[in-house]
């Protein structure tokens, strides 16, 4: 009985051996299996950052790729409406030629009668003497200088030039001498025979213009002050002939063909006190013609 139950013993532990050892095999190819399942699962998930990471930087790719699409085309269009805008500049005004030179003529008014000692004496009022028209003609010419068509920065499409101007006033022809005007002179005792004078005035002036809408056909301006010498014929009372005073004036040009420029304008004249007993306020109010240069 003891050698049965030995031997019944040994096959048992016989079979748990053999059974072990065919079953560890088994167990580690599952633990094998398994932990490449978590490799692969590991790396499906590394993808599938990686792959979302790519598509995040594709969008932003597209996205600054439209970005750049569009300002390319606003700066395309930014250009155009430059040339555009060059070109019409450049047909209207005859591009750079922003100097003038014009020449005017018109009807100029005296606020005073002129005195002088060859119309009006009060040193040897004998015999006829007479006094000038308040009304007159003049004709003159100046020149513009262009300094800034935006007033440094200040103000678009607005230029500022300087004017240089000279013109001739002449008030009346033919007027009545007194006697120190007498061919020969009354003081000596010979008759009436006064000589003839014309009455005239002289200016120039030189003045800051500042002109509006740069880049339009019509253009208003404004002079808001500017210095201006006169020079009077006949002469004073004391034998003066200059005297200095302030301009004031506005007007408008119309571009007409390429460089050719038309206009109006008015302008004032003040002087302070008189000049030995002229006084030479007035107005002038004309026309003028002017070239781009």
């Amino acid at each position: 009985m003891d050698i049965f139950k030995r031997g019944s013993q040994l096959t048992f532990v016989s079979l748990l051996v053999v059974g072990s050892v065919a079953f560890a095999p088994q167990v580690a190819a599952h633990d094998r299996a398994q932990a490449l399942e978590r490799k692969v699962q590991e790396l499906e998930n590394m993808l599938r950052a990686v792959q979302s990471e790519l598509n995040a930087v594709k969008t932003e790719a597209e996205s600054r790729a439209v970005e750049a699409k569009n300002e390319a085309v606003a700066a395309k269009a930014e250009a155009v409406a430059a040339r555009e805008e060059v070109s019409k500049v450049s047909s209207v005004g005859g591009g750079n030629k922003n100097h003038r030179v014009f020449f005017r003529g018109g009807w100029a008014r005296s606020d005073n009668t002129h005195n002088g000692v060859s119309i009006e004496s009060r040193v040897a009022p004998v015999g006829a003497q007479g006094r000038a028209d308040r009304d007159a003609w003049y004709f003159g010419a100046g020149l513009d200088f262009s300094l800034t068509n935006d007033v440094w920065g200040l103000l678009p499409r607005t230029e500022v030039l300087a004017e240089v101007m000279f013109e001739y006033k002449n008030f009346q022809t033919g007027v009545p001498g007194n006697a120190l005007a007498n061919e020969p002179t009354q003081l000596a005792g010979f008759p009436d025979n006064p000589r003839g004078v014309t009455v005239s005035q002289f200016t120039l002036t030189a003045a800051p213009k500042i002109k509006f809408m740069e880049g339009s056909k019509f253009r208003p301006w404004i002079i808001p002050a500017g210095l201006a010498i006169h020079v009077i014929s006949p002469p004073s009372e004391s034998i003066t002939v200059l005297d200095p005073g302030i301009m004031f004036g506005g007007g408008a040009e119309y571009n007409l063909w390429k460089d050719i420029y038309i206009g109006a304008d008015a302008r004032y004249h003040l002087t302070v006190g008189t000049l030995d007993g002229a006084k030479i306020d007035g107005m002038t109010l004309g026309g003028y013609i002017g070239m781009g240069f």
